[in-house]
């Protein structure tokens, strides 16, 4: 009787550990797509160019080179909002949009939509625990002027 009870501890713990990873994926995930839905239509996409995702690169890998800053790959997920919801979730083959930062930047729309994207990451990435990484975007949008 002992064991049952254990067993049936053990697989409502299981069970209980598996819902809460779950729901936590689930609401980063909408929170992307919040900050997406917010700020797409400010970004302007003419001249942007494309960039197929290779073995090992990471978004923040791809705006430094791309841009020479790493903290401005949230620019990148929402011109690449289709194709990729999260940094963490990128994969070989994906074709990422990667905007005229310059452009972007002059504009005023564009450039509120820029500074919004990155303090939302910075929001989303303090939520999942990596305060390094939330302080390093928003230093990076509070230079946005």
């Amino acid at each position: 009787m002992k064991r049952a009870v254990s067993v049936v501890v053990l697989v409502i713990s299981a069970l209980v550990v598996m819902s809460c990873k779950t729901t936590k994926a689930e609401s980063t995930d909408d929170s992307f797509r919040r900050a997406y839905d917010k700020y797409a239509s400010h970004l302007i996409l003419e001249g942007a160019e494309t960039y197929t995702v290779e073995n090992g690169d990471t978004l923040a890998h791809i705006a430094n080179a791309q841009y020479g800053d790493g903290f401005y790959y949230p620019i990148i997920m929402l011109a690449s909002r289709h194709v990729v919801l999260d940094p963490d979730k990128i994969q070989p083959g994906m074709e990422l949009t990667i905007p005229n930062l310059e452009a972007n930047l002059a504009d005023e729309n564009a450039k509120e939509g820029v500074k919004g994207i990155i303090l939302a990451c910075a929001d989303i990435e303090e939520n999942r625990g990596r305060a390094e990484t939330a302080a390093g975007l928003r230093e990076h949008a509070n230079k946005i002027e």
